[in-house]
């Protein structure tokens, strides 16, 4: 039968108890270290005769003194062998990403019910990972392809000469305007039809009076 040795640095006692309580009834899963801060557990590594084996540590982020993000690049350290999981209340997208960049390979809500999360201990050690569905959600919509709109196509300069024709400007004046050669605007216009798949100047003018961009 597999042993997991299982570490946690959590400061809210209830929550610390309670996981300590609920996983601790499983032949496979051994306690190494229980910590309320990640002071506190190096404290007690550096107290210790040997370093324990530690498989899986349970890592909170808001934490007295030192964060559970600031804690990762420490413990990774002493510990390079170990999996990291945020186990918090905390689902903003910078905590999110900031945990997994620093070397985090699971990320699961404080709301994830205890058999869950047990389940989650032996699919890590195991070789996966697990995210929270909420956490989840948060991740897959963070790499879809975002929807741009046509305004975002054009640089700056390029929405000023789309500006100018609104305005009714000529080449010219446009390019008198913004102290640029008439070459320069011409140059503009054609990658301005080009980007926004037009054909003329009534077609940039209608999709500027009609908000697209």
């Amino acid at each position: 039968m597999e042993n997991i040795h299982l570490a946690i640095i959590e400061d809210d006692p209830v929550i610390r108890e309670s996981l300590e309580s609920y996983l601790g009834t499983h032949p496979a899963l051994q306690f190494a270290v229980v910590a309320g801060s990640v002071e506190d557990f190096f404290e007690q590594m550096g107290k210790a005769t040997r370093l324990p084996k530690i498989d899986l540590l349970l890592l909170d982020i808001g934490l007295p003194g030192m964060s559970g993000i600031e804690g990762i690049r420490h413990i990774r350290q002493k510990f390079p062998d170990t999996d990291i999981v945020m186990l918090t209340t905390f689902e903003e997208d910078d905590k999110i990403f900031k945990s997994l960049c620093s070397g985090a390979c699971s990320y699961i809500s404080k709301r994830t019910p205890l058999n869950t999360i047990q389940e989650a201990v032996f699919t890590i050690h195991r070789g996966g990972s697990f995210m929270s569905p909420s956490i989840a959600r948060r991740v897959v919509q963070h790499f879809m392809p975002k929807e741009r709109k046509e305004e975002d196509l054009l640089s700056p300069r390029q929405q000023q000469i789309v500006q100018g024709l609104v305005d009714g400007l000529s080449y010219k004046l446009i390019a008198d305007k913004l102290s640029i050669s008439i070459d320069t605007v011409r140059d503009h216009i054609k990658n301005i039809y080009r980007l926004l798949e037009v054909n003329s100047k009534a077609e940039v003018i209608r999709k500027a009076l009609e908000g697209e961009i």
